[in-house]
């Protein structure tokens, strides 16, 4: 007799990742084998999970391919206008797992795998991340292309390459021809079989580079300098909402930019299926095939590119060239911190870019000509508003390169687009305000619900059907069952399951036991000041010294866990990092705290451990000074996962809670009207520091080397950062956050209560799918509308 099927196996039977036909198993296996021996040489004797690996790759970008030719064949036919999405970043992650469910095969292919005697998950563990970005930013451009190929947009990706992404993060105790090689990787839509192309350009020095020299001495160095060239796709900059300066990054910049606009330029000229010959010879046309999305500052070098080839090369005059660029562009804004803000030397373009210098102070020219004519004798306001910054040295402000060279900017959360309107870009919304939108950040729903919270995304297909994963607005209904008591339990249960699923995790990993049954207290993001992950860290020292001065009262038990890369030369953000390891050194190893209280950092935190932590959060630290976050996207994927969010009113967390009501999160702290008066009025750190008795101990403890006993002075300059310049005013917003973390401890109490706070959330959810922000950037931006046309399977002939 057949056992009975556990809660895992009954789910997937009814999965929303599609069901296993035996005709597909055994189509799947056959491919398997046939890489296997064909395409990696190699028999079931030798090959190693590895091997696996790739024979399963092979066998899925089987059939990607048909696809993606005929998604390329669809575009040439219609000629629909076609959008660009410049980007320095593309933090794809893995690929595999993603390519199974857009495809609809994941579970076609789990059945053949585990036929084969083989575990899916294992050989899904093996891909590497793509870590083609920092963060936030190369992660939101990621899943933009999600959403652009399963809104059916003619889209193109474009970036670099690099040889070296992201660095993996290991905590041990605490002017010549560059050829631009294009690599291609296919975005599948949601199953609908479009696949668009993200293309990523690597520098290549040509092959007759230098050698026109023979003898030996330099030819061996002309063979040598090839490196030089090729240096520009070596490395990703490190940075994360911080602007370095260095050459080698402008040259990276302007690479992406020259080598994209040649092929927008050469497939809008040649815009006929079959053809390679320009077909197109006006650029009168140009806006109305080509848009082009600048995604932050990075390459805003596009504009006065365009103009040149415009310019210069298809012998334009300046206005027609002028008017053609600023209805091709349209700019992205993603932060307002000056530290951020790209100003690019003058004397760098001198030496590397001399032409677009000339373009730069043209456009500037031209453009202060206008504000001079409509604000006469304004000296200030010209200064305010130029392009170029005098100073030693004078810069190029990118952000108004971008402003005036573009026909739309955009913020990206509703707080973020009225803080840019009304500060940095004051002065241009008030001579455009039509220019200024917002459109508020949003992330895949297949990723960042099916892919990585199977388990939760079946009760949701359960309840309310599958249409909820291309239109997540239908989450609203879930409210209908907001008292439903079976609703309730499973989605309590399958927190669980993933909690204990994410437990085994560390342990194998990090060797660390965790309390199951405690809140999943987690704080994922780049380290950076004004992230605040020094507030958490007085939280967990206050919780600390609570335990410890009454050790036998019931504390609600907690593991914290803090994850996030520091960017190498950022000083501040590594001594937080140490901070954090240390003050768990102390905690975690306490025979009086037990397992009330860990703490825990999680080291290399990317896309794939994302997709680990996020399901089995219990509350999402969101802890941004007002003003500074401009959206966030991190925090969405938590509340799409049922976490609940204890947060300021910073970024998306505002849109949050407007839809969920803000009665469903753990909002605390000042307000921006809150910090903008009290920048005002002067920021006093010790006032809180004498004030707050418990503020003041936690305090003392670092500076005295309580967490660093063999170090007592090893953490004078965060306490001297604290105490004397705190540009994000930490202690300002303590005491809120404390009592904001007494609330959480309550409600977690009751899980009945905690739970029907999720569900809320998970319900009130669906503004934050990128389909809704790609749809308004297509429709408001773009002048495109998605469609829902299925591209017919390559296996099916066309009409």
């Amino acid at each position: 007799m057949s056992k009975p099927l556990t809660d895992q196996e009954k789910r997937k039977q009814i999965s929303v990742r599609g069901i296993a036909g035996l005709g597909d198993v055994s189509e799947i296996k056959k491919s398997f084998n046939r890489h296997l021996h064909f395409t990696l040489v190699k028999d079931r004797n030798v090959a190693t999970p590895r091997d696996y690996y790739f024979a399963l790759a092979h066998t899925v970008r089987d059939h990607l391919v048909g696809r993606w030719i005929r998604t390329q064949q669809y575009y040439y036919e219609k000629d629909p206008k076609r959008i660009h999405y410049l980007s320095l970043e593309f933090y794809m992650g893995r690929t595999l797992q993603n390519t199974m469910i857009n495809l609809g095969l994941q579970n076609t292919c789990d059945e053949a795998i585990y036929q084969l005697g083989l575990d899916l998950e294992e050989l899904e563990e093996i891909e590497e991340d793509a870590g083609l970005g920092n963060g936030g930013l190369g992660r939101l451009a990621a899943c933009f292309l999600d959403s652009m190929a399963s809104l059916g947009l003619a889209a193109y990706g474009y970036g670099i390459r690099y040889e070296f992404g992201i660095f993996n993060q290991k905590i041990a105790n605490g002017w010549q021809v560059v050829l631009a090689m294009p690599y291609d990787t296919p975005v599948p839509g949601y199953k609908n079989n479009t696949v668009n192309t993200m293309r990523l350009w690597s520098a290549k020095a040509p092959n007759d580079f230098n050698l026109k020299e023979f003898n030996v001495g330099d030819y061996i160095q002309a063979v040598l300098d090839r490196n030089l060239a090729e240096n520009i796709s070596r490395v990703l900059y490190p940075n994360d909402n911080f602007f370095e300066g260095k050459e080698l990054r402008l040259k990276q910049e302007y690479f992406v930019v020259a080598a994209t606009l040649q092929d927008i330029i050469r497939r809008f000229k040649s815009s006929k299926f079959g053809c390679r010959d320009p077909v197109r010879t006006s650029f009168e046309a140009f806006p109305e095939k080509v848009a082009i999305q600048l995604n932050d500052t990075h390459p805003a070098l596009a504009i006065p590119e365009l103009m040149r080839i415009l310019v210069d090369i298809e012998q334009l005059d300046w206005e027609k060239a002028w008017e053609i660029t600023t209805k091709t562009c349209a700019y992205t804004n993603h932060t307002v911190l000056p530290e951020a803000l790209e100003r690019w030397p003058i004397y760098m373009f001198e030496k590397l870019l001399p032409r677009h210098l000339q373009i730069i102070y043209e456009i500037n020219h031209r453009h202060l000509d206008r504000i001079a004519a409509l604000y006469p004798g304004d000296h200030d306001r010209l200064r305010r508003m130029s392009l170029i910054e005098e100073g030693d040295p004078k810069r190029i402000n990118m952000a108004h390169l971008c402003v005036v060279g573009s026909h739309a900017v955009n913020g990206v959360a509703r707080i973020h687009s009225d803080i840019v309107k009304t500060t940095v870009f004051k002065d241009f919304c008030d001579i455009e305000p039509e220019k200024f939108q917002n459109k508020t950040n949003g992330i895949t729903p297949r990723r960042w619900l099916l892919l990585c919270n199977p388990g939760l995304a079946d009760i949701i297909a359960e309840k309310i059907g599958e249409d909820f994963l291309t239109d997540l607005f239908q989450l609203r209904k879930l409210l209908d069952f907001i008292n439903d008591e079976m609703l309730i339990r499973d989605i309590a249960k399958v927190k669980q399951e993933n909690k204990l699923k994410f437990a085994a995790y560390l342990e194998d990993e990090y060797k660390v036991k965790i309390n199951p049954e405690s809140i999943f207290d987690i704080h994922v993001k780049r380290i950076h000041e004004y992230k605040r992950q020094l507030l958490n860290c007085l939280h967990v020292i206050t919780l600390y010294n609570r335990i410890k001065k009454e050790p036998n009262k019931k504390f609600v038990p907690r593991t914290v866990m803090i994850g996030g890369k520091a960017a190498p030369g950022y000083h501040m953000a590594k001594m937080i990092i140490k901070l954090i390891t240390s003050v768990g050194e102390v905690v975690n190893h306490d025979p009086v705290v037990g397992d009330r209280l860990k703490v825990i950092f999680l080291e290399n935190y990317r896309v794939s451990l994302a997709e680990k932590v996020i399901p089995a959060a219990d509350l999402s630290e969101q802890i941004s000074t007002a003003g500074t976050e401009a959206s966030g996207t991190g925090n969405m994927k938590f509340m799409l996962n049922g976490a609940l969010t204890i947060g300021t009113m910073d970024g998306a967390n505002v849109e949050m809670a407007e839809e969920a009501g803000e009665e469903n999160l753990f909002i605390f702290g000042m307000r921006v009207a809150d910090v903008e008066a009290m920048d005002k009025k002067g920021y006093n750190a010790r006032e809180y520091y004498e004030r707050l008795p418990e503020l003041k101990q936690a305090m003392d403890q670092i500076s005295t080397g309580f967490f660093s006993p063999k170090e007592p002075e090893l953490f004078k300059d965060i306490v001297n950062m604290l105490m004397n310049h705190d540009r994000f005013k930490v202690f300002a917003d303590y005491e809120s956050y404390i009592s904001s973390q007494e609330k959480v401890n309550e409600l977690y109490r009751n899980p009945k209560e905690w739970t029907k706070k999720v569900i809320r959330n998970i319900a009130a959810s669906g503004k934050f799918s990128s389909d809704r922000t790609i749809t308004e950037y297509a429709r408001e931006i773009w002048g495109v509308e998605p469609s829902d046309v299925k591209i017919p399977p390559p296996n099916e002939p066309r009409e």
